[in-house]
This record gives C-alpha cells, sequence and structure tokens, in this order.
C-alpha cells in the first residue's frame, strides 16, 4: 500500500492502520502566532523532502476541561503548539478516485475541541475518505474587536475546506462530493457555514448533530464581550495590544469572563444567555453578514443536502454528572423558560405534563433541551424544507446506561455511533458513557446512513416537510416518527412566533 502522497504544498507520508491508510497532523494553515496572532489563517509555506504524517500534530492552546467533561472525554493525548492548524485523513487507498468524502468539524462549546479526538478509521474502511481537523476557538478564534478579527475559527474552518478542495484527490476523495459534518460547536459552525459567502461552493452536503444556525452574537454584544476581555488583561482593546498578551493569561482572562457569565446570564443580552456562550460567531457584516436563520430562510445553502438532528435529552449531561440534577429548585426552571422567551408559568405546567413524574432536574434538562437544540433544530429544518436540496430530520434515543440511567440519550452520546467506534480501544468521545455492551446494531445503522448520504445524498429515510415533520428515530430499533413531541413544539411556536 503506497503510503505517500504529493500534496500542493509538499510530500507527506503516512501509515497504514486496519487496511486502510491514515494521515495525520497535516498543516493546511500557517502558524497563527507571531505576526498571525489574532489574525485570518494565512497560506502554510511549502515544504522540501517527504513530511511525517504518522502521528498527531499540535493541538490549539486551551484550558483543561471541565472535570464533568473530562469524566466522558478521554484525553486526545495531543500537545498544544503554534502549528496547530492541522488536519487529519483516513482514506480506503492512495490510488483510489471519485470517492466521497466527509469533514468533520469537531463541537467544544468554542472553546475547546481537537480532531485528534476522532477516528476516522471506519469510514474509510467503509469507501469514504474521512477529515478531521484543529481551529481556533475562545478568544483566539472568536473575539470580535471589529478589526478583521472577528470570526477567525470560522476562517479557519473555511481554509480547511479549501485545502480539501485543493489536495484531496490527491487521497482518493472526489473534491465535487464533500459533506460536512459535526456535533455541537461543530453543528453550529456548520450552520454558520451555510449562510456564509466565504464558504459557498465548499461542500454539497451537510450534517449538523446537535447544532442549527442560531448560535451568533449580535455585533454590539460582540464588541462588549471583547472590551471586557480587554479590560481584564489590562490592555487596550486593539488586536495588537491583545495578541501580545501571554498564552496562559488570555486563556485566564477568558475562564474569568465565562465564570462571570455564568453568574449572571444576562450580562450580554439573550442571545449569549441562552446557551452561555461568550466565544459563539458573531454578525461582524462580513465574514457573518447576518443572523445565518434569517440568511437560510431567504435561501442560502438551498442547493445543500441537510440532515439535522438532536438527541432526546441533551440537556441531562450538564446536570448529571456534577450531581446538580437532584438539586434543582422549582425557581430554576421557571428562569430558564423567562431566558428562553417562554411565559414560565405556562411552560412549568407544559412540561410538568408532558413529563408527568420528573423532578425539577428532569424538567429542566427538558426544558434546555428544546430551547437550545431541539428547537432551533426544527426551524432550520422548516426553513430548508422547500429548498431543491433534500432536508432530513433525525433524534439520537438510545438511552445511556451510566450515572444509574440519568444521563438518558445525551449530549454528544451519538458520536461513537456516527464513528462506529464503540470499541474501548479506539477511546470514543463519551465513550465512558457507554457501558459494557452498547448496541453495535445501533452504530451500523447510524453510521451507514451517514456514509450512505455522504455517498448520494440518501440517508435512507423520508424527507422532512412541514406537512408530516418525518423523523428517523435512532434507538435499538430504529423507526421513522411524524412530528415527535408536537405538545411542546407548538407551545415553542404559541410563544415566540
Amino acid at each position: 500500500m503506497d503510503r505517500t502522497v504529493k500534496t500542493r504544498f509538499g510530500e507527506v507520508c503516512g501509515a497504514a492502520v486496519d487496511g486502510v491508510m491514515a494521515f495525520k497532523g497535516i498543516p493546511f494553515a500557517a502558524p497563527p502566532f507571531g505576526a498571525g496572532r489574532l489574525r485570518p489563517p494565512r497560506p502554510v509555506e511549502p515544504w522540501r523532502g517527504v513530511r511525517d504524517a504518522t502521528a498527531f500534530g499540535a493541538a490549539p492552546p486551551t484550558l483543561p476541561l471541565p472535570p464533568e467533561v473530562a469524566a466522558l472525554i478521554p484525553d486526545a493525548g495531543v500537545l498544544p503548539g503554534e502549528d496547530c492548524l492541522n488536519l487529519n485523513i483516513w482514506t480506503p487507498e492512495v490510488g483510489a478516485a471519485g470517492l466521497p468524502v466527509m469533514v468533520w468539524i469537531t463541537g467544544g462549546f468554542f472553546e475547546f475541541g481537537f480532531g485528534a479526538s476522532y477516528d476516522g478509521r471506519r469510514f474509510a474502511r467503509d469507501g469514504v475518505v474521512c477529515v478531521t481537523f484543529n481551529y481556533r476557538a475562545g478568544a483566539e478564534g472568536f473575539l470580535d474587536l471589529g478589526d478583521e478579527s472577528a470570526n477567525l475559527g470560522l476562517l479557519d474552518q473555511v481554509a480547511a475546506l479549501e485545502w480539501v478542495r485543493d489536495n484531496i484527490a490527491a487521497f482518493g476523495g472526489d473534491p465535487g462530493n464533500v459533506t460536512v459534518f459535526g456535533e455541537s460547536a461543530g453543528a453550529m459552525s456548520i450552520g454558520t457555514l451555510l449562510a456564509m459567502p466565504r464558504a459557498e461552493g465548499l461542500f454539497r452536503r451537510a450534517i449538523l448533530q446537535s447544532g442549527a444556525a442560531h448560535a451568533v452574537t449580535p455585533t454590539a454584544a460582540a464588541r462588549r464581550i471583547a472590551h471586557d476581555l480587554a479590560g481584564r488583561l489590562g490592555v487596550p482593546a486593539t488586536r495588537e495590544a491583545i495578541a501580545a498578551a501571554p498564552v496562559e493569561r488570555l486563556l485566564q482572562a477568558q475562564e474569568e469572563l465565562k465564570a462571570d457569565l455564568e453568574a449572571d446570564r444576562g450580562r450580554w443580552g439573550p442571545e449569549v444567555a441562552a446557551g452561555g456562550l461568550p466565544w459563539q460567531p458573531s454578525v461582524d457584516g462580513v465574514v457573518v453578514p447576518d443572523r445565518p436563520i434569517d440568511r437560510i430562510t431567504a435561501g442560502a445553502g438551498a442547493g445543500i443536502d441537510l440532515i439535522v438532528g438532536t438527541n432526546v435529552d441533551e440537556g441531562r449531561v450538564a446536570l448529571v454528572v456534577p450531581g446538580a440534577v437532584d438539586r434543582t429548585p422549582t425557581e430554576a426552571v421557571a428562569a430558564v423558560a423567562t431566558t428562553f422567551g417562554l411565559p414560565a408559568d405556562a411552560a412549568v405546567a407544559a412540561y410538568r405534563t408532558a413529563h408527568p413524574g420528573g423532578g425539577n432536574g428532569e424538567l429542566l434538562a427538558a426544558l434546555q433541551t428544546d430551547g437550545f437544540w431541539r428547537v432551533p433544530a426544527l426551524r432550520l429544518a422548516d426553513a430548508h424544507a422547500g429548498a431543491p436540496a433534500g432536508t432530513y430530520m433525525c433524534e439520537f434515543a438510545w438511552p445511556s446506561p451510566a450515572f444509574g440511567g440519568l444521563l438518558g440519550a445525551c449530549h454528544g452520546l451519538e458520536i461513537p455511533f456516527v464513528f462506529d467506534t464503540l470499541d474501548p480501544s479506539f477511546r470514543p468521545v463519551l465513550g465512558p458513557a457507554l457501558g459494557e455492551d452498547p448496541p453495535q446494531q445501533l452504530a451500523d445503522a447510524m453510521h451507514g446512513a451517514w456514509v450512505a448520504f455522504a455517498t448520494s445524498g440518501d440517508p435512507r429515510w423520508p424527507r422532512y416537510d412541514l406537512a408530516r415533520r418525518a423523523t428517523m428515530r435512532f434507538d435499538t430499533a430504529g423507526d421513522v416518527v411524524d412530528d415527535p413531541r408536537a405538545v411542546e413544539r407548538e407551545l415553542w411556536e404559541r410563544a415566540l412566533l
């Protein structure tokens, strides 16, 4: 099996693994530090000779994971470093041609996440060229100072997709048949890319897992966040001044700012309060011209085939893992309803009816699941349903046995099933929540549907439309459900439309 591939920037040598080829740590842009810090990604410098691509490259600098997250995400085993804008490729065969390409965009609250945490070899086994990559997160990637510093993390994503367009044929992939797929912040990124002029033509299909097209910060709020960060650093709110701050100090200030937001969710307005994401993309008028959902409603992304999916119990992980699910007062449920714009009394009553016998923690998790994940996903599917390209809806419903079964089908749990990496040897994200005997047939179904969609645009279940709202429900016995949990959906529509 040939292990050397010539890219536009130089040759790389990969390694054979389980019958496929893996190429790791390939730079797609110059290091975003020194003169490049807090600036758009720059082209990588060509290299001479053959570059070793058998080990993952450096990761972007981030803070340690919160304990409740670290408990479920195994260490990727990569160290932070300046040359962090790199990607990884798994391909069935270097000499192949015209294979579908799937590019994974990692999640992590726009604060952390590494391409090295995900193993694409099962996609390569099934005839797909799979790509994962890093992008700048936190203030390094999403600080908006109003001077072309905004949305650098999104521009990193565009740079990676441009690299794929220009080089993936050498790895057997078809640059005209690229599917982007991602989870959480990765899916929110894709929802934004669908509406970004800079990303037009870089992918043909998209799969959004637990993320949609609403997670953006208005310009004024984004600038206030930037000035707040500068004040914590004790420097002027300019790119030059903040770029001169040590990475460790910037990360510390970023963490302080996030802690203050958690203590006062209304600090920077409802768009930031709802998700608690100070570093999400911002509407800067250039990279992100307007709210992505508004542009999609107006026709952006109409030619892109789309799968939009959520998990039934997205919000439980944030309550169950730290042990807060049994310590949730009724007032907290009402406060979250108000944050999302719902009438508190009506919302609490409706969710008590929908979840008979459920405690306040369960109601709070259900509200957060709908408000931050499911309702935005439905609105994206609704906006895209009339487009010429296909729209498909799904939900993941297999409950984790961890924490006495309290986690349910929590946020991120579908990832090992999508990648077909249930075996502990893969050290999958959310692996500790899978239990001792996760259902392989469910991984076969989800992974197979993703491969089918990337290949042909058809995941093998009915299209979504406003009349039927057909939704593929992934559990041990997968089936199509029409308009699941319509009562809650209608509550949100009455309150917010």
